[in-house]
């Protein structure tokens, strides 16, 4: 019997979950007023459509509820996607002479390299391993200190006006539920994070696009508001620190693709003030206006209307709450026993609070394989010919051009794999997993004991994980 192809790597929403009555209800909102309409049609205000930015900066502060106060709609600046706002950041405040090293949390979200690299950085991405807090504060501390010994000053290809802050390094993370280790880094590193940047002249670039979608680790039938505020992101950080600059020193990378849908293509950067205006003056920007117009007038509808509010908590954190929790329940019983482990660091409760209830959340979780096992490639390979099984391995999270990244992929998260709950549903995803195990027994010469294609005992099973968070 010929399987069927199950993608465990990818990290797509589904499409069903996609709220298309909700989009349908704000086209037709738009298009139905003829102000709306002309504002949607013409050529967009270069910082963005002000409503949205206004919807953005309550939304934000709703959710964030930042110490150092509201968020200002100044503060935003409206985009074309996560993967585009990287690329204006690194067309304004980098250059390709002038800005060292690109300092790119490891392992690595692999995608954002060849945009690096496209910005003139080919040779100089760098990577940064983390531990069970994120990133590696004293590594990454070392490392700068070593670039700024060694290396002449050279003069910057961007000069003049348009060019008010370049930047010496950039440090590339994604805080929360990080792609692809899953860890979420802790409220004490993201702090030493925003000094050892502001000491050596770096901006944080943090991917923050996952941070909405988190739940209960236990309890598959709690809500979110059992979870306290969600973890402040770096750019909040550095706005409530003391000496903060006129650019500062992060910008916080935000998406709709990850709760709306990817075509969309809407998304924001924040900053000061000062950073979202130089982010506004983008050259393809001043040309065309503001990237997205017309759909970031339909995601505002939506947004300001507590449609999407409602689509997060109604549809899409009950959703991945349940298959996050069927493929930790799939890999408690079928992968577990044979010496793989989920390595997705501490929990952020762990590391702020005692008695704060643990979360997940975002769309993925990263395994460790035994030892005595062929490399992960190989085991991935063997999944797709054999089990018709695709998942990511670990090597594909080097970056790009740096040996010692390849070197550290060797020894550490090379051995191990990210596995996706975004885009198959709760059976799909159990019998992605039921395969894997069914690789590994092939690979180490063991019975049988999955049954493919059929529901395991373990199926209804709604008890409390202990996860080995290492």
């Amino acid at each position: 019997m010929q399987l069927k192809p199950i993608n465990l790597q990818l990290g797509w929403p589904s499409t069903y979950l996609f709220p298309r009555l909700g989009l349908l209800e704000s086209t037709r909102a738009t298009l139905s007023d003829k102000q709306i309409t002309a504002d949607a049609l013409i050529y967009g205000p270069e910082a963005g459509y002000q409503p949205l930015r206004n919807s953005i900066a309550r939304w934000l502060t709703s959710f964030y509820r930042p110490t150092a106060g509201p968020v200002s709609s100044s503060r935003i600046c409206i985009s074309n996607g996560a993967s585009g706002n990287l690329a204006n950041i690194l067309a304004k405040f980098t250059d390709p002479v002038y800005t060292r090293h690109i300092w790119m949390i490891e392992p690595t979200y692999f995608l954002a390299c060849p945009i690096f690299e496209d910005a003139g950085f080919v040779g100089r991405l760098r990577g940064v391993p983390e531990d069970d807090e994120g990133i590696n504060i004293q590594w990454l501390r070392t490392k700068l200190i070593e670039s700024s010994k060694s290396e002449v000053e050279r003069q910057a290809v961007k000069t003049g006006p348009r060019y008010p802050k370049l930047y010496k390094n950039v440090v590339y993370v994604v805080p929360t539920f990080s792609n692809p280790s899953a860890k979420t880094m802790s409220l004490r590193r993201r702090r030493e994070l925003v000094q050892v940047a502001r000491e050596f002249d770096a901006l944080i670039i943090a991917d923050d696009v996952y941070d909405m979608l988190r739940w209960p680790i236990k309890d598959t039938q709690a809500s979110t508001s059992s979870l306290g505020l969600p973890p402040p992101r770096i750019v909040d950080v550095d706005r409530e620190s003391a000496g903060t600059t006129q650019f500062g020193n992060a910008a916080s990378n935000g998406s709709f693709s990850k709760i709306v849908a990817p075509g969309v293509r809407v998304s924001w950067v924040e900053g000061t003030k000062d950073f979202t205006e130089e982010m506004s003056k983008v050259g393809s920007t001043k040309s065309g206006g503001a990237p997205s117009h017309l759909t970031s007038v339909f995601v505002d509808q939506l947004l300001s209307s507590g449609a999407l509010n409602d689509h997060i908590d109604k549809v899409l954190i009950p959703t991945y709450q349940r298959r996050y929790s069927r493929m930790m329940t799939a890999i408690q019983q079928h992968l577990v026993p044979l010496g793989v482990r989920v390595t997705t660091g501490k929990p952020y409760s762990m590391t702020v609070a005692a008695g704060r209830t643990p979360e997940a959340g975002g769309f993925f979780t990263y395994l460790s394989f035994p030892v005595g096992l062929p490399a992960a490639e190989d085991i991935a390979k063997r999944a797709l010919e054999d089990y018709a099984l695709k998942i990511a391995y670990g090597k594909m999270m080097t970056v790009t051009g740096d040996p010692e990244s390849d070197e550290r992929a060797e020894k550490t998260f090379g051995h191990g794999a990210r596995l996706s709950w975004a885009w198959h549903n709760e059976d799909e995803i159990e019998e992605g997993v039921a395969r894997l195990a069914k690789v590994l027994q092939d690979l180490r010469g063991l019975p049988q004991t999955v049954a493919l294609g059929r529901k395991g005992p373990y199926q209804n099973t709604r008890q409390p994980l202990e996860l080995n968070f290492d």
